[in-house]
């Protein structure tokens, strides 16, 4: 059954609620006709369906048979647990939740199925009607012939004890038999109402003050915890570290199958063979990225700060929105491999090169021919017949790398005839990519040993993307995007996306509430106007500064240790501080920014990559020209990760890599990556856009946050709040007096929630925030945070009004 397929999920789903309800009815009414219905059973069996046979449930002789068989037979009254494991899983098929959540929730109603028949056995087994059915009746009979009564009692505790333990897990050092009968009733009540297992949210204290918006937990806690000193650090063993960072590649041993062909031992064939594709749709769903436990909604402040908290029931997104592609196990040809080498060992004989040994690797786009020299050769004879081995080979893309850094052989690429797709899917399943502890991992494809190459984008920091049309790059931008999706919550990554084409990144502006960040003034999520790409630089920029102060008031380094500081409690909210979210600026088309703005956009961009680093900015940009007066000294100096996709010329590939190589690539994905002077040849992964758009919409149909992540307010001069002057009070504008008490009552001074709450364009918002400043109700900008509100109360406020009103009628 293909389970990809969003119709045959819903049907399977629809059926199985069916189902559920089927089995409730049938079990309800077995209740009340039981009697006559398991002598009928009992005696016919299936012959009750040849007869004339008159039953007594409501839905006839199949739901006579079906609830005799599992009531009767079967678990007795805990078989309603069936029941409710069908229609969660028809639900959870309809919504296209992946099942392998549920595998907890099927194994405690299973568990406790078993032990309310046993129990029920025990209790009620003077009654006629089978409570425990057969199955509890024999293991209670047999328990109580083991153990005798006594006995019997003092295990069906134990289990109850045990049930307890293992769903609460209760705080044994605060044990009383008082909180031992109050959770016992809620764990009972949560069985009845269908919320066992879940978390259930302690009741908030009273807040002093209440705001109109919905406060982020940072504010939350900032109100509660009053004028408490969180400078102290907490307790050592409730802090979360933050602080481990991993290797750029992710080191994990691969599976390696030598194969020698029987009859030519002068060739050694490696073959990388990926594991084997799930035989399973759950196996398929198995993978969840690792969540660090969701905390209650509590204030505990001796408990660690939890950023997932304000959106503690976001789901990743599942491998079934991906497209599987089946037919991808890597083919053998040997007649294609002994012609490519008897050829290259004739092309090189013909220069009088002798070789010792000759190895063949099969990657996914290319092989590669690892060759030892006779002793004596010079390297560079070899890599001068680079033309010549492409001629004789009839191929396109031959590349010679002399020597392989840290081997003592020559390599020598060969494109495959048949190349393989590399799916998303295929990358995102591999144990690489899913067990990866790196801040921020991107899966970009293959190498040539058919491993899954996965990359640590905060320690590239920044990546360059060029090549000419049509050969991958919006793919491989697509490609980084979806590795950050399904590794990282909302609350831990945000992206500015920049878009000058328009067409390229409009799918993820449904995400604006969940992963984007933009400007305040912003219509639409993705930056395009490239006015609007020059102030969103310039608003990075505040940002990047407004970090560095707070990294210079937590006195740390970098983001992860003032993360790992703030997550402990061991930084004080009243300071300013907050829990800071790695930030991803993507440029698609970076070269018609540079010919529109020029030094406008090269400037910023130079700043953010010689310093936002540190503060958890990361650019990559990509271009289809990578010209000296596109791709200048100043970017590829600070850019020392950069990926290159086909290109024309060698000029080309000179300016992206300082090294050819990338004109000879085969294109479609076919790729260089350059890190820190090491170049690996890879085959990107492949996404198509139907597959972006399923994932964008799961992610866009659940719960975002209240509002978008906006950037600093940026005011160039001469536009409004570009410096806050005396204004004339005839100038005051009608709406600021409505501004000033929405200011004061919500304690909050922004220009976006002015905007919004007002339903005001941004240029009269912003002009009103210059008046309530130069009035001295709210105080200057500071970066990114909302102003400083001056007036505490509204009565106050009021009185403040009147003598204005008073000063404009004299």
């Amino acid at each position: 059954m293909n389970f990809d397929s969003e119709r045959v999920s819903k049907l399977i789903g629809i059926f199985l609620l069916f189902l559920s309800f089927y089995f409730f009815i049938a079990f309800v009414s077995y209740l009340f006709t039981w009697k006559n219905d398991h002598d009928i059973v009992f005696r016919f069996s299936w012959e009750m369906f040849l007869g004339d046979y008159t039953v007594d449930n409501w839905l006839g002789r199949l739901g006579a048979f079906l609830s005799d068989s599992i009531i009767y037979w079967g678990f007795g009254i805990s078989s309603f647990g069936i029941v409710y494991l069908l229609y969660k899983y028809g639900l959870a098929l309809v919504r296209r939740i992946p099942l392998g959540y549920l595998s907890t929730t099927t194994q405690r109603t299973v568990i406790l199925m078993v032990i309310v028949s046993v129990v029920t056995s025990f209790f009620f087994q003077t009654f006629e009607f089978p409570w425990g059915g057969v199955f509890g009746q024999s293991i209670s009979e047999y328990v109580q012939n083991f153990l005798g009564v006594i006995g019997t009692l003092a295990l069906m505790l134990f289990a109850l004890v045990a049930t307890f333990v293992w769903s609460n897990n209760p705080n044994l050092e605060e044990f009383t038999w008082q909180r031992v009968w109050e959770e016992t009733k809620q764990a009972w009540h949560d069985l009845l109402t269908g919320n066992f297992g879940k978390r259930r949210p302690e009741p908030p204290p009273p807040v002093s003050r209440v705001k109109a918006e919905v406060p982020a937990p940072a504010e939350v806690a900032k109100t509660a915890a009053g004028d408490q000193d969180f400078t102290k650090p907490a307790d050592p063993q409730l802090s979360l570290d933050l602080s481990q960072r991993s290797a750029l590649f992710a080191d994990v041993p691969p599976k390696r199958e030598v194969l020698v062909p029987g009859g030519e031992g002068d060739m050694e064939i490696v073959l990388n063979t990926p594991p084997p594709p799930p035989s399973t749709p759950d196996e398929a769903e198995a993978y969840k990225p690792p969540v660090a436990a969701v905390q209650e909604d509590s204030l505990n402040l001796t408990e660690p700060y939890d950023p997932t908290l304000e959106l503690s029931h976001y789901e990743y997104p599942h491998l079934q929105l991906l497209v599987d592609h089946p037919d991808q196990t890597l083919e053998i040809d040997r007649e294609e491999l002994e012609a490519n080498k008897n050829l290259i060992l004739q092309t090189l004989m013909y220069f009088k090169i002798e070789i010792e040994k000759i190895k063949a690797t099969i990657g996914p786009t290319v092989t590669l021919y690892e060759i030892i020299p006779a002793k004596g050769i010079r390297i560079s004879k070899i890599k001068n017949l680079e033309d010549d081995i492409a001629l004789n080979l009839s191929a396109l893309g031959i590349r010679i790398i002399a020597p392989i850094p840290g081997k003592g052989t020559i390599g020598i690429e060969v494109p495959n005839k048949k190349r393989q797709t590399v799916g998303m899917r295929e990358v995102l399943m591999d144990e690489r990519f899913k067990r990866a502890t790196m801040e921020l991992p991107v899966a970009l494809g293959k190498t040539i040993q058919n491993e899954v190459f996965v990359a640590d984008l905060t320690k590239m920091p920044h990546l360059l993307v060029a090549g000419a049309t049509g050969q991958g790059k919006s793919v491989g931008i697509n490609v980084v995007l979806m590795s950050l999706l399904y590794k990282k919550h909302p609350s831990q990554v945000k992206l500015i996306l920049i878009d000058p084409k328009k067409v390229e990144l409009f799918p993820y502006a449904h995400l604006e509430n969940h992963f984007l960040g933009f400007l305040p003034d912003q219509v639409e999520p993705i930056v395009t106007d490239t006015t609007k790409v020059v102030h969103t630089l310039n608003s990075l920029i505040i940002e990047m500064e407004t970090r560095y102060d707070l990294l210079k008031k937590a006195e740390v380094r970098n983001i992860a240790e003032y993360n790992d500081k703030f997550v402990s409690r061991r930084l004080n909210l009243n300071k300013g501080h907050r829990f800071l979210p790695y930030i991803v600026l993507i440029i698609d088309e970076f070269a018609d920014l540079i010919m529109t703005a020029g030094k406008e956009i090269e400037l910023p961009i130079g700043r953010l990559a010689q310093l936002a680093r540190a503060v958890g900015i990361h650019l990559i940009i990509a271009t289809q020209r990578p010209s000296v007066n596109i791709i200048t000294g100043v970017i590829k100096a600070n850019f020392p990760a950069r990926i290159a996709f086909k290109v024309a010329s060698k000029v080309d590939s000179r300016t992206i890599l300082d090294t050819g190589g990338a004109e000879q690539l085969t294109g479609r994905g076919d790729m260089l990556l350059s890190v820190g002077g090491d170049i690996i040849r890879l085959q990107s992964a492949f996404v198509d856009t139907p597959e972006v758009e399923r994932v964008i919409e799961f992610i866009a149909n659940q719960q975002g946050f209240a509002e978008p992540f906006f950037l600093p307010e940026f005011h160039p001069d001469g536009e409004p709040g570009g410096n806050a002057k005396e204004f004339r009070l005839s100038e005051m504008d009608d709406m600021l007096e409505d501004a000033a008490r929405l200011v004061v009552e919500t304690q909050h001074g922004s220009t976006s929630m002015i905007q919004r709450r007002m339903k005001l364009g941004y240029n009269r918002a912003g002009r009103i925030m210059d008046q309530l400043e130069s009035l001295g109700i709210v105080g200057p900008a500071d970066g990114s945070k909302p102003r400083e509100v001056l007036y505490y109360s509204v009565d106050e406020l009021e009185r403040f009004l009147t003598e204005l009103r008073n000063k404009r009628a004299s």
